[in-house]
């Protein structure tokens, strides 16, 4: 494999040093160029690509149904057309060993981007989770590669353990409190819980974790400030940006449907901002 250049050594140990800024690192998640780009416009220093928003506009369900190597050359595409620093949701790394892991971790460095999602979630409704001892030993996999190309990885090791509802609920802080303190000790950098929402929960974790922590946020969720407050690192979209244009796009063709007028379709880019936008990430991607 080609080895990391300079300066996609240096975007990692950036976007790693962001989740230590003292304010939560913003990211609404982004599944193509277009995405990417506009949200690199509107200034944000970084970004995560989104596993269900990238599968649904291939025309595949989420939750490791896209085979790994249409996911990495979305994730490239994307990486390859924007400066900011790109960080990949990989799901739960595209198998259930360690060498797999290795060989995903491998394919988010060539495909240019700095970060990783690894959640622990198997799509068995019968053993929702991963066993424990597997998943340290694929983050350890991945953390020895990373190491062995001298690139600063970040990994964001997630348990889905609220999001799944896995366990009776009186169980669920301290089995989350349990993965994802081992997940950090095995050398995650960030610590992430979807589906947890309560503020004062939110703030319990991120006191025991002592360890940057990421809340997936949408409605109903504390704002950025009540997050900050909380002390949290890091904020996402996950698909919720995807989901929310698909809505956007809905209402564009009920109005053109029911009324026939076009009202939604005001706040769009221009056709020649998009073409603007779009020219400078095809000459980053010439470079």
């Amino acid at each position: 494999m080609p080895l990391p250049d300079p300066v996609q050594k240096k975007k990692a140990k950036v976007f790693l040093a962001m989740h230590y800024g003292g304010e939560p690192l913003l990211l609404p998640n982004v599944w193509d160029v277009a995405s990417a780009r506009i949200v690199e416009e509107a200034g944000f220093p970084a970004l995560a690509t989104s596993s269900g928003g990238v599968a649904f506009s291939l025309g595949y369900p989420d939750g490791q149904r896209i085979h790994k190597d249409r996911m990495m050359a979305a994730v490239a595409r994307i990486a390859q057309a924007v400066k900011a620093p790109v960080t990949a949701d990989v799901e739960s790394g595209y198998g259930n060993d360690p060498e797999a892991a290795v060989r995903t971790a491998r394919a988010v460095i060539v495909s240019g981007a700095i970060g990783m999602n690894l959640e622990d979630a198997t799509g068995d409704a019968e053993r929702p989770l991963l066993d424990l001892s597997l998943q340290l030993e694929k983050i350890r996999a991945i953390r020895s590669i990373a190491v062995k190309l001298d690139v600063a990885l970040v990994i964001n090791a997630r348990t889905d353990v609220y999001l799944l509802q896995a366990g009776a609920p009186s169980s669920r802080y301290d089995e989350t409190i349990r993965r994802l303190s081992a997940y950090r000790d095995a050398g995650a950098d960030c610590l992430f819980a979807p589906g947890l929402g309560d503020a004062a929960t939110i703030k319990r974790l991120v006191a025991d974790l002592k360890c940057p922590v990421n809340i997936l946020a949408g409605p109903g969720s504390p704002s950025v400030p009540e997050l900050s407050q909380l002390g949290v690192a890091r904020v996402s979209l996950g698909s919720g940006t995807m989901r929310a244009t698909l809505g956007h796009l809905r209402r564009i063709t009920q109005e053109l449907k029911t009324t026939g007028t076009y009202s939604a379709l005001e706040d769009s880019p221009s056709y020649a901002e998009m073409n603007r936008i779009m020219e400078r990430s095809q000459r980053l991607r010439s470079r």
